[in-house]
């Protein structure tokens, strides 16, 4: 571009957006503010799992999965999901905040738990030293 060019070029140009190729499909818009939301590969018994443990399939009807460019109308009474590459699907889920919240908070337990156990054990000094980090 030569100097001139750069010249007459206008101070507040447009930002643009290159296309890359590549879309957002795992957004998910018109989410209910008391859940907590996930998507779960629908491979072998997942799906199920997850619904005994008390997550809810998403109706398609409910939400809008995407961007923009790739939304398309559901049919009624059809599930949200995404493809996910390979052929592969995902499933949109939901659970209340409030269960969800005493999930993370058993799985911190655990964690907590075992790392409890490792501390003790390397407590005699064979293992250098170690620091609590946990707040």
């Amino acid at each position: 571009m030569t100097k001139e060019a750069i010249a007459k070029a206008p101070e507040r140009r447009v930002r643009r957006t290159p296309i890359n190729g590549r879309r957002n499909v795992l957004t998910v818009a018109g989410k209910d503010p008391a859940y907590e939301y996930r998507f779960v590969n629908d491979t072998g018994d997942r799906v199920q799992a997850f619904v005994e443990d008390g997550w809810e399939v998403v109706q398609g009807k409910d939400v809008r999965i995407g961007d923009k460019r790739i939304g398309a109308p559901k049919s009624e009474g059809s599930i949200a999901e995404a493809s996910v590459g390979l052929g592969d699907k995902a499933i949109l889920m939901k659970i209340p905040k409030e269960w969800y919240a005493e999930d993370q908070a058993a799985k911190q337990d655990h964690v907590n738990r075992t790392e409890d156990a490792m501390r003790e054990k390397a407590l005699d000094g064979t293992y250098g030293e170690l620091k609590l980090t946990r707040s």
